[in-house]
């Protein structure tokens, strides 16, 4: 059995005395191709012999219990097979690491939606048809669906340090104001898809999740069987963002149909289902309460939230969790609520948390900063702490205001003048700025890596979303062993192979990295005995081994292949110091006066987020990070109605995610160089998730400095920027 390696001492920065060159650069993606001429083949593709298809019957009520279905109003439909009930369907997907998802023994319907059986047919067309024409029958009860006015809810502990009350009582200028945030849905291009072969007592499930370690777990927990007897294979997956985190009730219904009728069965989610069956994240009210000093150093800050989610989920968005750490003040407290309301279940969506929290806190930095009469940058700076507020703990390595100052030069906001100011016709021009963070974390991961004479193979159930696991896993394999990316084969998505953390919380580059490294690692020492040389004298470059005055090629070196495993884990350094991704946003928007459009005409992220892994792909998730920022500021909505709790926008026609036009052609981004040796060995934070957190704020304040108006509830469609100009009176 592997020893783990725990992060438990500062790292040495070993990827930086390497001689291949490859870690750093803007490498193109090696799947790359393979996407764009349609031969990567995802999760509902390369149907099995004898398939068949399978639809979800979904809850037509919003809470009571299924008392029948009637089977023989359909059961002459040519081509339908069966319809498939069982106490083992997942009413709502799992969370990945936290379990599997409540299943409904008793028929219990929780929310309109709500996965209660399974159609099968010959066709997808029969299925679906079967699925939408099959008479259900319900005993309904009361439920609510509105969580500001929901009666069964939860307040948790608060948490605090120092005290809250008096430093904010006696602080010379406050601020206390509330923010809405409407609910977002993930919406990944690919919807959430499964097919299920059973052979024997085992089952093959290609599916389209991030956490395949997790996720074998989960779908045996729900079929009642060994793990052993599970393999899922997912090598490419059309985006996630949380979405596909746990195991979801179509995986879990394949199996079960499969296993039943004795062949492959296909199970793929119309959009619409996707919208009303898979985790949304949380609408939220947010109350943050700032106080400071007349030179503007806070005293006080307190974040109160009110979230919501179904009855028996202990998931709750985790709204506060940087303004627990980004700023210092004397008193500090933190506050939840949890509405349980028939809604589709809410979970982790890309950056839970910070996401929908940082536009609230840096909302109110902002209002701050106006009240002080203070630049909004100078105020962030002037309260960066020293340690972690609420813990004590060290920083591992923090670039905030590096990342403010560079920011602050390079977008010219020294140009930013009073609000209000800038007028271009109908249009009014404003500037506005948020800091940036996210917690970095390193997960349990394993990986195997073959050295073959001049080639090398990396295999590990890690999985690529769309972030570019196969490309930084080549690039690391690479660097460690002296070999150029061409000639390292990385298989990924197949939990035959050791278990990674899989892709979720901007953890799998800290983790599966690490683990390739710690593998090549062990290849290298071995190396180095061959030539007689310590591993640190050791020299790989281009094929070739260099050590101890010997020099030979690899392909001498290696008879057959070396292989070697390595699993690593978190240790003390999670305990004596916060790893933080860390940065700064800067947005420029034109706001017309008239109709409320916003425009966002240029943005700009200095981020500092540990070292860099591939250039390329580092920019492309922080750019995308950005843009989700701009949908969640401008167009993100989920709505619900009230009288059933169900989603009304559940396409993307409805539910509008930034398109090309709604995205500035000056968009850039700015990485400063870091190296967090307490993260983990290879120097990594988190990415995709930081360019999220905050970058939604800053174009708010931008429509802010704009127009002398600022919107509170969010996003901030046309009529709620025409009701804050009218409120304002500007």
């Amino acid at each position: 059995m592997t020893e783990i390696f725990r992060m438990n001492e500062a790292q040495p920065r070993l990827l930086d005395e390497m001689r291949q060159g490859v870690v750093g650069k803007p490498l193109s993606r090696p799947e790359g191709p393979k996407k764009v001429t349609g031969t990567a083949r995802y999760a509902a593709e390369d149907l099995p012999d004898g398939c068949v298809h399978g639809v979800l019957v979904r809850a037509t009520i919003s809470r009571g219990r299924v008392t029948g279905l009637d089977r023989e109003a359909i059961r002459d439909m040519p081509g339908l097979i069966d319809v498939i009930t069982d106490a083992r369907l997942l009413r709502n997907p799992a969370q990945g690491m936290a379990g599997v998802a409540p299943c409904q023994p008793n028929g219990e319907v929780f929310y309109h939606g709500q996965p209660i059986a399974l159609v099968v047919a010959e066709s997808l067309e029969t299925a679906r048809d079967a699925a939408h024409r099959l008479p259900v029958h319900y005993e309904e009860i009361a439920f609510e669906t509105d969580p500001e006015a929901a009666q069964d809810r939860e307040d948790k502990d608060p948490e605090t340090a120092g005290h809250f009350d008096a430093t904010f009582a006696a602080s010379s200028v406050t601020i206390d104001a509330r923010y809405r945030t409407d609910a977002q849905a993930a919406a990944a291009m690919e919807p959430h898809a499964a097919i299920a072969q059973w052979s024997g007592e085992t089952v093959l499930l290609r599916g389209s999740l991030q956490m395949l370690r997790f996720n074998r777990d989960e779908l045996a927990d729900s079929l009642g069987i060994d793990p052993e007897r599970v393999r899922i294979l997912s090598p490419f997956i059309g985006g996630g963002f949380g979405s596909k985190l746990g195991i979801g009730p179509e995986a879990v219904a394949a199996a079960i149909a499969s296993e039943k009728i004795g062949r492959p069965v296909r199970v793929v989610m119309s959009r619409q289902t996707v919208f009303d069956t898979v985790l949304r994240r949380s609408e939220t009210l947010q109350r943050v309460r700032l106080g400071a000093d007349g030179d503007g150093r806070l005293r006080a800050i307190s974040h109160d939230d009110l979230v919501s989610n179904l009855p028996g989920e202990s998931f709750a968005e985790p709204v506060s969790q940087a303004s627990q750490f980004l700023y210092g003040a004397d008193g500090l407290s933190f506050s939840q609520t949890l509405a349980r309301v028939s809604r589709t279940p809410s979970g982790s969506v890309r950056a839970p948390g910070e996401a929908v929290g940082m536009l609230a806190l840096e909302s109110a930095m902002d209002e701050l900063a106006e009240k002080l009469g203070l630049c909004p940058v100078e105020l962030r700076l002037r309260n960066i702490p020293e340690t972690h507020p609420m813990t004590g703990q060290a920083y591992s390595v923090r670039r905030l205001a590096d990342c403010l100052r560079t920011g602050a030069e390079q977008f010219g906001w020294a140009r930013r003048g009073a609000p209000g100011a800038q007028v271009e016709g109908d249009w009014r021009i404003g500037m506005g700025v948020a800091s940036a963070a996210r917690k970095s974390a390193l997960v349990q991961s394993a990986a195997r890596v073959r050295l073959l004479g001049d080639r090398a193979v990396v295999e590990t159930d890690m999985t690529d979303i769309g972030t570019g696991s196969y490309a930084i896993l080549g690039q690391i394999a690479g660097e460690m062993l002296g070999l150029p990316v061409e000639k390292v084969d990385v298989r990924l998505g197949d939990t035959s192979f050791p278990g990674a953390s899989g892709s979720g919380g901007s953890f799998g580059a800290n983790s599966a990295g690490s683990a390739v490294f710690l593998a090549a690692k062990k290849i290298r020492a071995e190396l180095a005995a061959q030539l007689g040389c310590a591993p640190g004298e050791l020299a790989l470059q281009d094929g070739i081994a260099r050590g101890g005055n010997i020099e030979r090629a690899l392909t001498d070196l290696v008879s057959s292949e070396i292989v070697h495993e390595a699993e690593i884990a978190a240790g003390d350094t999670s305990k004596s110091h916060l790893s933080s991704g860390f940065g700064a946003h800067f947005a420029e928007v034109a706001v017309n006066v008239w109709t409320g459009e916003v425009r966002v005409r240029r943005m700009l992220g200095v981020m500092a987020m540990g070292r860099i892994l591939n250039e390329k792909t580092s920019r492309s998730q922080a750019l995308g990070g950005m843009i989700w920022g701009i949908g969640s500021a401008l167009t993100e909505a989920l709505e619900h109605d009230p009288r059933t709790g169900h989603i009304v926008t559940r396409d993307l026609a409805n539910y509008h995610v930034p398109s090309h036009a709604d995205v500035p052609g000056d968009m850039s981004v700015v990485f400063l160089e870091e190296r967090d040796d307490m993260a983990n060995p290879i120097q990594t934070k988190g990415i995709g998730e930081l360019g999220i957190s905050g970058a939604g704020a800053a174009v708010l304040n931008a429509i802010a400095h704009a127009t002398g108006a600022r919107v509170r509830d969010f996003p901030a469609l046309p009529d709620r920027v025409i009701r804050a100009i009218e409120m304002a009176g500007v």
